[in-house]
Protein backbone atom coordinates (compact mmCIF):
# COMPACT_ATOMS: atom_id res chain seq x y z
CA UNK A 1 0.00 0.00 0.00
CA UNK A 2 1.27 3.33 -0.99
CA UNK A 3 1.71 5.82 1.94
CA UNK A 4 -0.74 8.71 1.45
CA UNK A 5 0.85 12.46 0.39
CA UNK A 6 0.10 14.09 3.51
CA UNK A 7 2.03 11.62 5.50
CA UNK A 8 5.43 14.09 3.63
CA UNK A 9 4.01 17.06 5.15
CA UNK A 10 6.22 18.63 7.52
CA UNK A 11 4.26 20.06 10.46
CA UNK A 12 7.07 22.98 10.85
CA UNK A 13 7.52 23.79 7.12
CA UNK A 14 3.49 23.06 6.28
CA UNK A 15 2.12 25.81 8.65
CA UNK A 16 0.65 28.72 6.48
CA UNK A 17 3.05 31.89 7.87
CA UNK A 18 5.93 29.31 8.01
CA UNK A 19 5.23 28.42 4.27
CA UNK A 20 4.94 31.87 3.24
CA UNK A 21 8.29 32.91 5.28
CA UNK A 22 10.27 29.89 3.36
CA UNK A 23 8.81 30.26 0.02
CA UNK A 24 9.24 34.16 -0.18
CA UNK A 25 12.76 33.67 1.49
CA UNK A 26 13.43 31.10 -1.08
CA UNK A 27 12.92 33.37 -3.91
CA UNK A 28 15.90 36.02 -3.47
CA UNK A 29 19.26 35.75 -1.37
CA UNK A 30 17.92 37.39 1.96
CA UNK A 31 14.80 39.14 2.66
CA UNK A 32 13.99 42.14 4.87
CA UNK A 33 12.04 40.80 8.22
CA UNK A 34 9.71 44.24 7.38
CA UNK A 35 8.90 43.29 4.15
CA UNK A 36 8.41 39.79 5.12
CA UNK A 37 5.71 41.59 8.17
CA UNK A 38 3.97 43.55 5.34
CA UNK A 39 3.67 40.89 3.09
CA UNK A 40 2.84 38.15 5.30
CA UNK A 41 0.19 40.70 7.62
CA UNK A 42 1.75 39.71 10.59
CA UNK A 43 2.51 41.29 13.68
CA UNK A 44 6.09 41.55 14.42
CA UNK A 45 5.91 39.20 17.23
CA UNK A 46 4.03 36.16 15.81
CA UNK A 47 6.55 36.85 13.04
CA UNK A 48 9.36 36.66 15.06
CA UNK A 49 7.57 33.30 16.71
CA UNK A 50 7.28 31.88 13.08
CA UNK A 51 10.91 32.51 12.63
CA UNK A 52 12.19 31.68 15.47
CA UNK A 53 10.58 27.77 14.89
CA UNK A 54 12.31 28.05 11.08
CA UNK A 55 15.51 28.72 12.57
CA UNK A 56 15.47 26.55 15.59
CA UNK A 57 14.42 23.98 13.05
CA UNK A 58 17.88 24.52 11.15
CA UNK A 59 16.03 26.33 8.16
CA UNK A 60 16.51 30.00 8.15
CA UNK A 61 19.97 32.04 9.20
CA UNK A 62 19.01 35.29 10.72
CA UNK A 63 21.23 38.88 10.36
CA UNK A 64 21.06 41.47 12.06
CA UNK A 65 22.89 44.12 11.46
CA UNK A 66 22.41 48.25 10.35
CA UNK A 67 21.56 49.79 6.95
CA UNK A 68 22.28 53.47 7.33
CA UNK A 69 21.86 54.05 11.16
CA UNK A 70 18.68 52.02 11.40
CA UNK A 71 18.62 48.49 12.55
CA UNK A 72 17.53 45.90 10.19
CA UNK A 73 16.87 42.22 10.44
CA UNK A 74 17.21 40.01 7.37
CA UNK A 75 16.47 36.08 6.72
CA UNK A 76 18.18 33.62 4.32
CA UNK A 77 16.74 29.89 3.87
CA UNK A 78 19.61 27.40 4.45
CA UNK A 79 20.64 24.75 2.18
CA UNK A 80 18.44 22.50 4.51
CA UNK A 81 15.81 24.57 4.74
CA UNK A 82 15.56 24.45 0.40
CA UNK A 83 15.30 20.93 0.90
CA UNK A 84 12.67 21.33 3.09
CA UNK A 85 10.72 23.47 0.91
CA UNK A 86 11.76 21.45 -2.63
CA UNK A 87 10.04 18.60 -0.19
CA UNK A 88 7.09 20.20 1.12
CA UNK A 89 6.21 21.21 -2.82
CA UNK A 90 6.57 17.51 -3.89
CA UNK A 91 4.15 16.28 -1.37
CA UNK A 92 1.57 19.48 -2.47
CA UNK A 93 2.26 18.36 -5.56
CA UNK A 94 1.88 14.77 -5.02
CA UNK A 95 -1.64 15.59 -3.36
CA UNK A 96 -3.22 17.64 -6.46
CA UNK A 97 -2.30 15.30 -8.70
CA UNK A 98 -4.14 12.32 -6.67
CA UNK A 99 -6.88 15.45 -6.30
CA UNK A 100 -6.65 15.36 -9.82
CA UNK A 101 -7.40 11.40 -11.34
CA UNK A 102 -10.32 11.46 -8.23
Amino acid sequence: MTEHPTAALDDVVHQRHRLGILTIAGEVKRVEFAYLKSTLNLTAGNLSRHIAVLEEAGLLVIEKGYEGKRPKTWVSVTAAGRKALAAEMAALRALLDRHGKA
